[in-house]
C-alpha cells in the first residue's frame, strides 16, 4: 500500500475516478436491488447514482486536460487510510435500514478524501475542482433527503441515520472490539496452561497479569500503526491504539483476576466462569454493532474461544 501523502496530483486524480466509479456502482446497485420491495428507496438510490457519474466525467474531462487520455489503475485498496467496505452483494439481504447505514458512510468518507485531496494539491484548477467535490458530497445527503422527501413515503422513511455515529463505530467501537477479541481469547491458552501446569493460584496470576499487559501494548502499537485516519476520520492513531491496548488488557485481566482467590480450583471455576461472560458479551457486540448475525457471531466466538482454552489446559496438563 502507498501512503496518501506520496501520491502525485495524476495519482489524485486516478483514484479519485476509481472511488466515483465504485460509488456510482454501488449506487446502482442498491437501485437494482430494492427496486421490487422499495421502489422509491430505489429511484432515490438510482438519482445519487446519476449523481457519482456526473463527478465521474468532470473528473475524467479535467484528467484528459492535465493528463492525458490514459489513467493508471488505482484503487482505495492501494492506498493507505480508506475504511474497507464490502461489496453490494456481500450485504444481501438489503434492507432500508442497511443501506442507507452504508450510504452515509460512503458520503462522509468521500468528502474527507475530497478535503485532503485539495489541500494536498498545487494545481488551482485540480485543486478546485476537489474543493467542489468536497462541498458537493457535504451537501449530499442534504440534497438526498430532498428528494427523498418527494419520492419516499412516510412508512419508508421511519428512521434517519447520522453520519457520525457511524465513523463513531470506526474510531472507538472497532479497535475497542478488536482489542477486546484478542485480550479475551489469546491469553487464554498461557493462562490456563500455567494453571493446570503449576495447580497454584499465584504462579497463574503472575503469568496472567503479564500476558493481558503484554498483549495490551502489543495490540495498542498495531492499532496505533496500521492506519492514521487522515482519510477516513477513523480518530487519532493514538486514541484507537490507547481504546484497542486498554480492551485488549482488560479482556487479559477479566480471567487473571480470578486467581487472586488462593484457592486454586475455586479460582479456576470462577475464571471460566468469567472467560464464558467475556465471550457472551464479545458475541453481543458483534451482533449489535457490526451487523453480524448473533448465532453466528456467538459460534465463532466460542468455538474459537473454547479452541484456544482446550490448548491451554492441554499443553499445562501434559
Amino acid at each position: 500500500m502507498k501512503d496518501f501523502s506520496e501520491l502525485t496530483e495524476q495519482e489524485l486524480l486516478a483514484l479519485a475516478v476509481s472511488l466515483e466509479e465504485e460509488d456510482n456502482r454501488t449506487y446502482s446497485d442498491f437501485a437494482e436491488a430494492l427496486r421490487d420491495p422499495y421502489p422509491g428507496t430505489a429511484k432515490l438510490f438510482a438519482a445519487m447514482a446519476g449523481e457519482e457519474n456526473r463527478h465521474r466525467h468532470r473528473l475524467l474531462d479535467l484528467y484528459r486536460q492535465k493528463f492525458g487520455e490514459h489513467i493508471p489503475l488505482i484503487r482505495r485498496q492501494d492506498v493507505r487510510g480508506f475504511v474497507e467496505r464490502k461489496s453490494g452483494w456481500l450485504l444481501r439481504p438489503l434492507g432500508l435500514d442497511k443501506v442507507r447505514a452504508y450510504a452515509e458512510l460512503m458520503e462522509a468518507e468521500s468528502k474527507r478524501f475530497y478535503l485532503r485531496a485539495a489541500a494536498h494539491s498545487r494545481d488551482a484548477s485540480i485543486r478546485q475542482l476537489l474543493d467542489d467535490l468536497a462541498a458537493e458530497e457535504q451537501r449530499h445527503e442534504e440534497n438526498a433527503e430532498r428528494l427523498g422527501a418527494k419520492i419516499i413515503t412516510a412508512e419508508m422513511d421511519k428512521e434517519e441515520h447520522q453520519s457520525e455515529r457511524r465513523l463513531f463505530l470506526l474510531q472507538i467501537v472497532q479497535p475497542g472490539l478488536a482489542g477486546l477479541m484478542d485480550g479475551s481469547v489469546s491469553t487464554l491458552a498461557p493462562l490456563f496452561a500455567a494453571a493446570f501446569a503449576t495447580k497454584e493460584s499465584g504462579p497463574t496470576l503472575l503469568v496472567g497479569l503479564a500476558a493481558a499487559i503484554g498483549a495490551g501494548i502489543s495490540m495498542g502499537f498495531a492499532e496505533a500503526l496500521s492506519d492514521n485516519g487522515s482519510l477516513t476520520g477513523r480518530g487519532s492513531p493514538l486514541l484507537r491504539g490507547f481504546v484497542c491496548g486498554l480492551m485488549t488488557a482488560l479482556g487479559g485481566l477479566g480471567h487473571a483476576l480470578p486467581y487472586l482467590i488462593p484457592d486454586f480450583w475455586t479460582a479456576t471455576a470462577v475464571a471460566g466462569a468469567v472467560v464464558a461472560i467475556e465471550l457472551g458479551v464479545i458475541a453481543y457486540i458483534r451482533n449489535r454493532w457490526m451487523d453480524t448475525p448473533l448465532l453466528s457471531a456467538a459460534f465463532q466466538v466460542v468455538v474459537g474461544g473454547l479452541l484456544v482454552f482446550g490448548t491451554g489446559i492441554l499443553i499445562g496438563s501434559s
